[in-house]
């Protein structure tokens, strides 16, 4: 009796482990973000080009999107805390629907402002 409830203990932290692992992941993809939106941006003033909306955007953007997954991250890690102490699972579709659209929509303002550098 006593080696099953250390096998279910043993479930259970690797579980929470895995929990903060993958939390740990979304924060370093955030810090990711926001390191290349700032890179970026600084680049573009760096090199003396003239003031760019498309810039402007993509640094707000990228900064926000940043500030984003932090948020999202941290609650989806307590959501998945409460699903692990009551043994449920629940996929996260909205989650990455949502982060989906933000880096197809990232893409596309990145992609606009290389191609007018370009041209």
């Amino acid at each position: 009796m006593n080696e099953r409830n250390d096998d279910n203990q043993l479930k259970y932290a690797q579980q929470h482990l895995a929990n903060e692992r993958t939390y740990l992941a979304w924060v370093r993809t955030a810090a990711a973000i926001l390191g290349v939106g700032f890179l970026v941006t600084s680049l573009h003033y760096s090199m003396g080009i003239s003031e760019n909306l498309l810039i402007v955007i993509l640094g707000i953007f990228t900064g926000l999107l940043g500030i984003v997954t932090i948020i999202m991250a941290s609650i989806s890690y307590f959501k998945k805390e409460k699903q692990i102490l009551r043994q449920t699972f629940y996929p996260s579709h909205m989650v990455i629907y949502f982060f989906s659209l933000l880096l197809v929509i990232l893409t596309l303002i990145a992609t606009l402002y290389i191609t007018q550098i370009l041209i």
